[in-house]
């Protein structure tokens, strides 16, 4: 026994797996004792046993295996986690335990199978089971039928699935193991206990010996429905109700409950397999059918019949089949053939059912025609055909086509029809027989009650008695008004004959299924079981509930007056009403006798009296003895006729007639008024409705007889008499009137045609005040009828019709208002159910009335054909014709032929532009045909749900537009019905799905109830959700809470049950989710609001305006709210589920307590928050667009610690509500500072999904909310989190962005404030992000504030380091857009400012016109970078200091002062390229001085301390692309610079003088005012002509005073500046001025009188500016301005300006002009090279042959100059041009001439100051141009002097002196130019004094002091450009020699460097000066 202590000693799982049977079987005897002793189900000692349970069961050792069933019983039985071992258990037991010979393993085997089952396992057991019965092994065959059998019994046909077992049972019976068909003869007896004759079909077809015994038993089983004895555990409750049962021992009452339920719950219909016949017609058939011997039509229709004897029939197209059934019946002279088609037709319709719909509408009239034959045969045929179709279809679909033959002739047809109808009407239910059904099939049938022919009259009351019992006398009394009492009990007594097919059985008859049933109805009704089913277990949603889309919820409370009869709604008082219309017109004497009888008789004899106060008093008598009448003894068609007596209403005295006007309403309030006493007043007062005294009262009458005699009949007298006289007055005061009357009592029952007609006439009128009432009443029409009303007018003119179009515009998204008259009068015995349903008349009615085309006969065969053909261009043909033919009806009936055929084949046409023409031809179809367009939703309307399969997304679109098209006539129940949509769904088109899925999400959450096919789509819906494709996965799970919303939780996750395991568990995870979000079904429409489309509006509307009152103080919101809240109405029922949510709530918001903390602290919320993030049990909050489950997720995350008012605020489908919660928010910011940080995170998730709304007001709300939030949590040195950061920033980011102004300064400055709660370098990186985007203005923007970022904080923002951040930026600089290059360099050159030249080592390699861009905008921005790093250092204490004490205020010290200055920038709309930046210092606050109301403020600014160096440096102008030396100054220049500093700390002064005279000083002084900048020059002017034109100038007391200051300022300015940059400062300016529409013209008409002032200094100051750089700029503006935009502007100012000076340029320069066009890129392109060239060939065409050349141009010049000027002068200018790169060559040619001229001139003085390089230079230069004038041959341009010439910027340039140089000329150069050279090559092969191993950096070599001297310091300065420029060129073109470096770096200095250079002689001469003071 040793080895058995071992085993003993184990743990029982290992037991239980040991290979000892002993050791298990003892293992398997503990486990049961364990699972017996376990309490808690969800104990975790369950899991340890969930992979051995199959063991248990499939132990090998018999003894073991029976403990094992015991142990694997309990613990199925006990353990929650049993259900995963469902597949593997059951198939062991079938497999290994029901063969064993031991009955009681069997037993336990089964127990543990129906435990499974118990434990909501079902499904998997009876599949297991279902499988075992395919086994070899008879035993397990028989156990399996047996366990089916037991728990089938046990649980009942709800849980145990019929179908998969009965289409088994035949199977079972061909056995051969007698044992297995006794057990299946078992079987078959309990499901026939459970279904009963539902089982029989299935099983016609066994052997018959066999049936009998079937039959024999079943006769046997008891009749009392069967009862589930055993339940699932979720059924518990039933279970103890049952128990309860049990004990009382009486199950009578109990088994009514059960039977409801269980006995119809299968259909014969759904166990059949359906048998696909289309396949096996005779090949012959469709020939045959057409034969002319009626034999062989014979044998073709036995064919079809024998086919159609199937009872379930495979879905597929019909169309032809039913198309030759129906012309047989229709056509074919045989009646047996008609009586053979009728019953094929009739299989056809009961083996298809649903799916025969289709067809119903075009057999229907066939059938009901062919009623004409008196056959009995052919009539039953006829009958069970149409009762059979009737079950495929709705009586709403065929009633159109029924009512058309209630009215034939023949009274057979009339008969048969009402016997049709009434067997019809047995099938409905009070909700799918709706008034707008009774209401015409009643009117019909009351013909019929009075035929002549008493077969008709008998069916007429069977059919009224059928609908009298089933839809209540409720309902059906108000259409027997007018019935007299015999036949009234006649349909009373048919009614109570009558017998339901739902339910409502009658006393007298138990179980008599039919009443009067045709004889061959029964088995068509048999057939029907499975819609007996359908409607039990849920009222109506087999047939339909008709209108409730076209015309049903949205016309809640409509008076409901039928047109002529005194409407339904008077239900009350029906029958008096009736009569008294009716009342008879009564003699003038008989009148006389009863007014006698109430009125005095004074009254009476002064009613004609001649003097008008008698007449006057006898009124106010007459009105007294009036209003004491009772209503039932005032006898009123006397007293209208006394009134009318002469004079009557030609009465002249106005109070007189105004008396009795009011007397005429009065007695229409107070009496019974019948039409008649309306007829005998209403003439009068349209007489009068005009009359300005009397008019008022007019109406009231009206309105009075209105409100007795019903609106429609009156309006319709009131509109016909003003129409017919003369007086336009009247009619245009009488459609005023109908325009109120309609607001006031509703549209029902008004004629619109009536009304159209003379609508038209009053358009047509000569008056306009009758046309403008016209326009008002369709206004008021518009508001009820909709767009349709515009179609009666589409022929009117266009002018006409543009005015009633703006009317209805202006109504378009009002609600009409809820009728408040004419409702009173009918309430009385009104009940809701009654008045709900009228109204659906009313909304139909406004459709019915347009007149309708039948467009059949246009239908031919020939269009179809054509339709069909097989050339696209004919079929397009076809397409074009139905179009025109539908245009041309407009409106038409639903007979439409053979098209719907043609066009559903052309929907699947392979030409994709004809299957678009198609979709749109549907649509119109859909418009055309309005409601009536539901018959065709199966045959022509699925087949565009499937064109949403298209991959074009084109095509797709266009199907959606005709789909949503359609849903809006018919309403969404067609649709639903029958298995079309799940067929759909279930073809695996991810285009479809995902459109299909998307259309049904939207359209759902706004039904109220849908038809139980919905579920057919359920399973097809889950697979959706695990599509591989993405995107119908997220359609299908948005789709989730709809399909919930009306099929129920349970229902949605029975149906997983067909699922595989892995996917049940996740689509279960899903529904779960799902239910959460499930919306409320919408609630059924509020009564009173009016039938618009809005049905909702009122409702809305209270709320809404509710919430702007609460808003308090916000009247930023208030302003939209109640303009939205209609709107709100009108798209309440787009809005869907969200809107309809709404009606509910306001209320009980209201009530919410709103008191308390909206922030509810919870300890350690948000780490968990994030913790829960970090460990992906949440979603991280990264989206493009937020989804729901972000939506949903927030929500959640919010309940625990947001107040859930505000949450629901926040979450609210309404933006208003959104404002109103971040008001709240702003409200309680300060008072919950710790609730906000804790919940901080979860605000900020928030505000990011407010960013992806469209509404502006509440994105400007968020912004605001921001800005006080960063505020706080700056004072509270809060510091975000990482995950409030990434989950924040990137989405505000997006938002800088933004195309509005004020959004994207509000998120810059929020930007701005979080670098104090967050680190800046970490801001940088997310900033950075955003440069990626691919919107131009967020690129743009973020660029900016990262210059801003790095300007604040230095370089070490830049992350991850400074170069890669750089290249990145860099990259920028070539965006396609305008503003993100300018951008890009604004940033690089606030880096520049910052760092110096080693951006440039930085940024990396650019393109060469990048870098060519760049340096220009370095080169322009005169802004020291040796200021950046002393700001750095003193803004950081600055910063921390200022953290708390500025935190409220909008700009933080120096930090924010960097981002205002790009936006300041910006601001004054200069062109960016022309921005200049200036240190703060002496920046003007041109604000400042714009918004100074004249409060001047003395106070002088703090002024700021400077290094003296500093101040002065910006005077020397640097080199371009490099910075020059700072040499050293000396003492004596303290004092300049302190009187710089204290003039400009005076520019910035408050006070206008002080600012003038300071800059009139800095002007006078011609060297500073030089150094004046075209940025800052352009701001100035910008500045200084606003104050000019500032109106608030003049109401100074020195107003005029100021202004001529700031005139004479201007003067100065233009004269004392650079002439350069002062010119391109006007032009930038004019083109700024003329862009900007906001500018007056008037400032730019003063920038051009500043430029004429120029062009008039032009002549003197020529030279002195840089051509190439003004012309860039007038290229520039040309090209915003080209000439045909420029002559578009009002004025002709600016071309004329223009041309002025582009023509004064010409005229000084001549042809050299055009050498200056150096700076414009493409100047091919270029509008000013063309138009230079035209002006330049115009003044040559004048001047005759301009022969002589450039140089003797020249050397006039200069002789007029010399008579004009000292010849020092002009030899100056001249050496000025020889130092400037452009001029060298014109320079050196005059001074030749001049040489030649004045011979004796002396030229030395000017080369003694210059380098002897520079003299030599000149030397050579001009005894160059000697030889080239004589004529001594040329020297080649490659070498030498020549190309140094024409490229070089400065002579001294080192490598431009070639090898030759000597040589040339033969003349020898000295040494120290060698010396000079040498030392150049040797710095710059790194082999400078100090001796390096690398190029110095660019930095070093500026400072470097250590050169060799030089001969001169002027040489040292030459010397130093030229190392610079070489470093330079060398950064740029590192890889090439040095030729290549002289050809291609001249072009880039060249291009960039030009106004520098200018300069250069300048600085000469400063040198000299600097010099001398050193001596």
């Amino acid at each position: 026994m040793g080895d058995d202590s071992e085993w003993m000693k184990l743990p029982i799982d290992q037991k239980c797996e040991h290979k000892l049977w002993k050791a298990r079987l003892n293992g398997y005897e503990e486990a049961l004792k364990l699972f017996q002793k376990i309490d808690d189900e969800k104990s975790p000692e369950w899991s340890k046993y969930l992979g051995l349970i199959k063991k248990f069961v499939t132990d090998s050792n018999a003894v073991a295996q029976l403990k094992g069933l015991e142990a694997a019983l309990a613990y199925v039985e006990n353990a929650h986690v049993a259900g995963k071992t469902t597949g593997e258990v059951a198939s062991g037991v079938v497999n290994k335990v029901f063969n064993q010979p031991k009955a009681r393993a069997k037993e336990l085997g089964l127990d543990i199978c129906l435990m499974y089952i118990e434990i909501e396992k079902g499904e998997a057991v009876q599949e297991e089971l279902l499988k075992g019965l395919d086994n070899k092994n008879p035993k397990i065959i028989v156990a399996c039928i047996e366990t089916l059998r037991k728990a089938l019994s046990e649980f009942g046909s709800k849980i145990i699935s019929l179908k998969p077992i009965i289409k088994v049972l035949p199977k079972l019976f061909e056995s051969r193991e007698k044992a297995v068909r006794d057990e299946a003869k078992l079987l078959a007896v309990e499901i026939y206990r459970w279904i009963r004759d539902a089982l029989r079909p299935p099983l016609q077809n066994i052997n018959s010996v066999q049936l009998k015994e079937l039959e024999e038993e079943w006769v046997k089983v008891s009749s009392a429905a069967p009862k589930q004895t055993r339940f699932l555990r979720s059924q518990q409750e039933l279970k103890a109700k049952f128990e309860q049962q049990q004990a009382v021992g009486g199950d009578a009452d109990g088994g009514d409950d059960d039977e409801e339920e269980a006995v119809p719950q299968v259909d014969a219909y759904e166990l059949l397999e359906a048998v696909e016949i289309l396949s096996k017609l005779p090949k012959d058939f469709y020939e045959k059918i057409e034969a002319k011997k009626w034999q062989e039509r014979k044998e073709a229709l036995e064919a079809v019949e024998v086919l159609v004897k199937n009872p379930k029939l495979e879905s597929g197209d019909y169309s032809d089949l039913v198309k030759v059934l129906k012309k047989v019946v229709g056509k074919d002279t045989n009646v047996m053939l008609v009586a053979l088609a009728a019953k094929c037709l009739a299989g056809l319709a009961s083996g298809l059912r649903k799916k025969f719909g289709q067809y119903a509408g075009h057999v229907v009239p066939t059938i009901l025609e062919k009623f004409k034959e008196k056959k009995p045969q052919v009539v039953q045929a006829l009958q069970e055909a149409i009762d059979a179709i009737f079950l495929t279809t709705t009586l709403q679909n065929i009633s159109e086509d029924v009512l058309a033959v209630m009215d034939n002739k023949n009274p057979t047809i009339k008969q048969q029809t009402s016997l049709f109808i009434a067997r019809s009407f047995r099938h409905c239910t009070p909700s799918t027989l709706p008034k707008s059904l009774l209401k015409p099939f009643c009117a019909a049938l009351l013909k019929h009650i009075n035929d002549s022919a008493s077969e008709v009259r008998d069916a007429g009351f069977e059919a009224l008695g059928t609908a009298l019992k089933v839809a209540g006398e409720k309902a059906v009394n108000p259409f027997l008004a007018d019935v007299d009492k015999l036949k009234l009990d006649r349909i009373k007594e048919c009614a109570e004959k009558v017998e339901l097919v739902y339910g409502k059985k009658t006393g007298g008859a138990p179980e008599k299924k039919e009443g009067k049933a045709v004889p061959g109805k029964t088995p068509a009704l048999s057939g029907s079981s499975g819609e007996t089913k359908d409607a039990a277990t849920k009222p109506g949603p087999l047939k339909k509930a008709p209108a409730v889309k076209s015309g049903g919820p949205p016309k809640k409370g409509k008076p409901a007056a039928a047109a002529g009869t005194g409407g339904a709604g008077a239900k009350g008082k029906k029958g008096p009403e009736t009569k008294e219309i009716l009342e008879s017109e009564l003699s003038i004497e008989v009148c006389e006798e009863k007014a006698a009888a109430v009125l005095p008789a004074s009254c009476i004899q002064q009613l004609d009296s001649g003097n008008w106060k008698e007449r006057l008093a006898c009124m106010e008598e007459f009105q007294k003895a009036v209003e004491l009448m009772e209503r039932s003894e005032m006898p009123c068609q006397a007293l209208v006729r006394m009134l009318a007596k002469k004079p009557g209403w030609k009465e002249t005295n106005f109070q007189v007639m105004q008396m009795k006007l009011h007397i005429v309403a009065l007695i229409a309030q107070k009496g019974n008024f019948s039409k008649t006493s309306a007829q005998v007043v209403l003439d009068g007062l349209v007489d009068k409705v005009g009359d300005v005294k009397c008019g008022s009262n007019a109406k009231e009458a009206m309105t009075a007889i209105a409100e007795v005699c019903q609106l429609p009949w009156t309006a319709e007298q009131v509109v016909t008499m003003a129409f017919s006289q003369k007086n336009p007055k009247n009619q245009s005061e009488t459609l005023n009137w109908l325009s109120n009357a309609i607001k006031e009592f509703g549209f029902s029952g008004l004629n619109v045609k009536a009304f159209i007609s003379n609508v038209k006439t009053a358009l047509a009128a000569t008056n306009p005040a009758v046309r403008t009432s016209a326009i008002t009443l369709l206004g008021v029409m518009y508001l009820y009828v909709g767009p349709p009303l515009r179609m009666f007018f589409e022929d009117e003119k266009p002018a006409l019709l543009s005015q009633i179009d703006a009317e209805f515009e202006k109504m378009q998204g009002q609600t009409a208002p809820a009728p408040t008259r004419g409702i009173s009068r009918h309430s009385g015995g009104g009940g809701d159910d009654g008045e709900e349903e009228e109204q659906e008349d009313v909304g139909n009615d406004v459709v019915d009335l347009l007149p309708r085309t039948d467009i059949g006969d246009k239908i031919t065969a020939e269009l179809v054909s054509k339709i069909g053909d097989k050339n696209w261009k004919i079929r397009k043909e076809g397409l074009d014709e139905v179009t025109s033919i539908i245009n041309d009806a407009k409106f038409i009936q639903p007979n439409i032929g053979e098209l719907p055929a043609a066009l559903k084949s052309r929907l699947n046409d392979s030409n994709k532009i004809l299957v678009q023409q198609t979709l749109s031809i549907l649509q119109q179809l859909a418009t055309a045909m309005g409601p009536n367009i539901k018959q065709h939703v199966k045959n022509l309307g699925i087949p565009v749900i499937t064109v949403l399969g298209d991959s074009k997304n084109n095509v797709r679109a266009a199907a959606l537009a005709t789909v949503n098209s359609w849903a809006e006539q018919t309403g969404m129940k067609e649709w639903l019905e029958g298995e079309d949509l799940s067929e759909e769904l279930k073809k695996e088109n991810p285009f479809l799905r995902q459109e299909l899925l998307g259309w049904l999400a939207e359209k759902l959450p706004t039904l109220r109830a849908v038809p139980s096919d919905l579920l057919l789509c359920v399973p097809h819906l889950y697979s959706c959700l695990e599509d591989r494709n993405g995107d119908v996965r997220k359609k299908a799970q948005d789709a989730l809470p709809f399909f919930m919303m009306h099929l129920g939780f349970e229902k949605m996750a029975k149906a997983t049950g067909k699922l595989k395991p892995t996917s049940k568990d996740q689509v279960l995870a899903m529904l779960d989710k799902a239910k959460a979000n499930m919306p409320a079904k919408p609630a059924a429409p509020a009564k009173a609001s009016s039938r618009v489309v809005g049905g909702a509006a009122p409702a809305k509307f209270q709320p809404a305006s509710a919430l702007v009152e609460e808003s308090g103080s916000n009247t930023m919101e208030s302003k939209p709210d109640p303009r939205k809240a209609k709107a709100g109405g009108a798209s309440s029922k787009a809005k869907g589920v969200q809107g309809k949510k709404v009606l509910s709530k306001p209320n009980l918001k209201e009530d919410d307590d709103k008191s308390g903390p909206i922030f509810i602290i919870v300890p350690n919320g948000k780490e968990q928050r994030m913790k829960d993030e970090r460990g992906l049990k949440v979603l991280k909050w990264n989206f493009t667009t937020p989804r729901d489950e972000y939506i949903e997720q927030l929500k959640t995350q919010m309940s625990s610690c947001v107040a859930k008012w505000l949450q629901d605020e926040m979450f609210h489908a309404d933006f208003q509500h959104h404002n109103k919660a971040l008001a709240v928010m702003i409200e309680h910011l300060e008072s919950e500072k710790d609730g906000v940080i804790s919940c901080l995170d979860l605000i900020l998730k928030w505000l990011t999904l407010r960013f992806f709304d469209t509404n502006t007001s509440v994105l400007m709300k968020a912004l605001e909310y921001l800005k006080l939030l960063f505020n706080l949590l700056s004072q509270e040195e809060y510091h975000l989190t990482e995950n409030e950061a990434s989950s924040f920033i990137p989405y505000l980011i997006l938002k800088v962005g933004e195309p509005k102004d004020v959004i994207r300064k509000d998120v810059r400055a929020i930007l701005n404030r979080m670098c104090l709660i967050y680190p800046a370098s970490k801001m940088f990186t997310f900033i950075m992000e955003g440069t990626k985007s691919k919107n131009s203005k967020q690129r743009a923007e973020c660029l900016e504030e990262l210059g801003c970022l790095v300007e604040s904080y230095g370089m070490n923002v830049c992350q991850p380091t400074p170069g890669k951040a750089l290249k990145e930026m860099a990259t920028h600089i070539g965006d396609r857009d305008n503003t993100v290059r300018n951008a890009a360099l604004n940033t690089i050159v606030t880096v520049y400012n910052v760092h110096g030249d080693q951006v440039f080592k930085l940024i990396g390699n650019l393109s060469e016109k990048d870098m060519s861009m760049l340096e220009e905008r370095i080169k322009r921005s005169a802004k020291r970078p040796s200021a950046a790093p002393v700001r750095q250092a003193e803004e950081k204490p600055q910063r921390t200091q200022n953290i708390s004490a500025n935190a409220s205020m909008l700009r933080k010290g120096p930090a924010e002062d960097m981002s205002s200055k790009l936006n300041q920038n910006r601001n004054i709309g200069s062109h960016s390229e022309t921005t200049h930046t200036v240190p703060r210092e002496f920046q003007l606050d041109l604000d400042e001085i714009e918004n100074d109301n004249g409060t001047v403020r003395c106070e002088m600014p703090a002024l700021v301390q400077h290094k003296l160096d500093d101040i002065f440096e910006p005077v020397l102008i640097p080199e371009p692309k490099i910075r020059a030396v700072s040499p050293h100054f000396d003492d004596m220049h303290s004092n300049t610079a302190s009187t710089i500093n204290f003039v400009i700390s005076q520019v910035a002064s408050g006070d206008i003088n002080t600012s003038i005279q300071a800059l009139a000083q800095l002007f006078q002084i011609e060297s500073l005012a030089r150094e004046a900048s075209t940025g800052v020059l352009k701001d100035l002017m910008h500045g200084l002509i606003t104050l000019m034109l500032d109106s608030r100038v003049e109401d100074l007391e020195e107003g005029e005073q100021v202004i001529r200051s700031v005139n004479l300022l201007v003067v100065k300015v233009l004269e004392k500046s650079d002439q350069t940059n002062i010119l391109s400062a006007l032009l930038v300016l004019l083109q700024d001025s003329l862009l900007a529409t906001a500018n007056s013209p008037k400032f730019s008409e003063l920038v051009m009188k500043c430029l004429w002032r120029m062009v008039r200094l032009l002549p003197r100051t020529i030279n002195s500016i840089n051509l190439d750089r003004i012309l860039l700029d007038i290229h520039v503006f040309m090209k915003v301005f080209p000439k045909e935009k420029l002559k578009q502007c009002k004025s002709e100012f600016p071309i004329r300006t223009l041309k002025t000076l582009l023509h004064t340029l010409c005229k000084l320069k001549g042809p050299k002009i055009l050498d200056h066009l150096t700076m414009i890129d493409n100047k091919n392109e270029s509008e000013l090279e063309a138009h230079l060239c035209r002006l330049m060939k115009h003044s040559m065409d004048q001047t005759g042959s301009k022969a002589d050349k450039d140089t003797e141009k020249g050397a006039s010049r200069i002789e007029e100059k010399a008579s004009k000027a000292k010849v020092n002068d002009i030899l100056a200018e001249i050496f000025k041009k020889i130092g400037s790169k452009e001029n060298t060559k014109e320079g050196l040619a005059e001074l030749y001439e001049y040489k030649k001229k004045y011979s004796d001139a002396d030229i030395e003085p000017f080369l003694k100051n210059s380098s002897q390089f520079f003299q030599s230079y000149v030397e050579r230069g001009l005894r160059l141009i000697e030889t080239e004038r004589e004529g001594k041959g040329r020297i080649a341009a490659s070498t030498g002097i020549s190309s140094q010439m024409e490229g070089t910027c400065v002579p001294a340039s080192t490598h431009t002196v070639s090898s030759s140089i000597g040589n040339t000329n033969g003349e020898e150069v000295g040494p120290s130019v060698y010396l000079e050279r040498l030392k150049i090559l040797r710095q710059r092969c790194g082999l400078d004094n100090a001796k390096q191993e690398d190029r110095p950096p660019l930095t070093s070599l500026l400072s470097k002091p250590a050169v060799p001297t030089v001969a001169s310091s002027t040489d040292m300065l030459h010397s130093k450009l030229s190392q610079l420029r070489e470093s330079r060129e060398q950064y740029q073109h590192l890889d090439l020699d040095s030729n290549q470096t002289h050809s291609s770096g001249i072009g880039t200095t060249l291009a960039s460097s030009s106004s520098a250079a200018a300069n250069i002689d300048d600085l000469k001469k400063r040198l000299e000066r600097i010099k001398s003071s050193r001596k």
